[in-house]
């Protein structure tokens, strides 16, 4: 297993875009777990484009984006933001991302001044202490033998060095053939302190949101999911909503459930909770979610 001296940094390395020109952005990409960029790379890239244009006392409040083509880890990739609003209160923009000409994602992000009003929140489920719960590097060799590749497991903790992901309950992969209730919960923070800017904590919950939010699809059905083979899939959209403060680098619960599969497509919502209780995103994300042909 190759591990960075500093996963972290490396991540925030990679969100750190070069600015080519007044509104274009260029990115690194690097190999994912399948032969495809990571859409929350995608994601969380274009966020940041999208934010670098916005003055920095507003705050990103929704996104809501499309995958358009598979991204290509070997290239970088070119993102081009347009100003489409600048209001008294809001802000919008529209980002494409382009690979070899065409392409690959599409968002639009809006951002809001900050305002006082009414508060209610849901409120956050019952969980378990994520200091309880096993690492990644602890949980995953514990499953090596539900994978036909023998090196997902390596893969698999080197994807999660830089950011701390703890299931609450059992992944997909551990129990393949037992249909579940459509129902997951993962506490994660980064694996280090961050700096006290607003835009990277929102950027990196929105690299994270991408990583387990279609579990519930799968428990639904006891299907193990890419790494393990019995599905095939990828996401279609991605849109959250940020209601209050929060720190990437500190604990939050992802509580995630999946409403409907239909139509070789699956439907994951969630809500992302400080560890205090305080309701900070709301995410929804339909993908393709197959089973392959014999």
């Amino acid at each position: 297993m190759n591990e960075s001296p500093d996963p972290l940094l490396d991540l925030l390395h990679l969100l750190d875009l070069e600015q080519i020109e007044r509104d274009i952005f260029r990115g690194e990409s690097r190999s994912a777990l399948v032969p495809r960029v990571f859409g929350g790379q995608v994601a969380a890239q274009a966020l940041v484009a999208a934010g670098r244009t916005v003055p920095a006392d507003r705050g990103a409040h929704s996104l809501h984006s499309y995958f358009l083509r598979a991204g290509d880890p070997g290239a970088p990739i070119v993102y081009t933001v347009d100003r489409i609003r600048d209001g008294r209160s809001f802000t919008t923009r529209r980002v494409v991302a382009v690979q070899h000409g065409q392409p690959i994602f599409h968002l639009s992000a809006s951002f809001q001044t900050h305002e006082e009003g009414m508060e209610h929140q849901a409120p956050m489920p019952a969980a378990p202490d994520p200091e309880t719960l096993p690492t990644a590097a602890e949980m995953l060799p514990r499953y090596a033998n539900r994978f036909s590749d023998p090196g997902v497991v390596d893969r698999l903790i080197e994807a999660r060095q830089a950011v701390d992901l703890r299931y609450v309950d059992e992944p997909p992969f551990a129990t393949v053939g037992e249909a579940r209730e459509p129902r997951s919960q993962v506490w994660f923070r980064t694996n280090g302190k961050l700096a006290d800017d607003p835009l990277l904590h929102v950027c990196l919950a929105t690299y994270v949101s991408d990583m387990t939010l279609l579990d519930s699809v799968l428990l639904a059905h006891g299907r193990g999911g890419w790494t393990v083979g019995d599905v095939v899939g990828a996401s279609l959209d991605h849109a959250m909503w940020f209601h209050r403060p929060f720190r990437a680098d500190e604990w939050l619960l992802y509580d995630q459930e999946s409403p409907s599969a239909s139509g070789g497509r699956g439907l994951g919502q969630a809500r992302i909770y400080t560890a205090d209780g305080r309701l900070a995103i709301t995410v929804i994300q339909e993908g393709v979610v197959r089973i392959p042909r014999g």
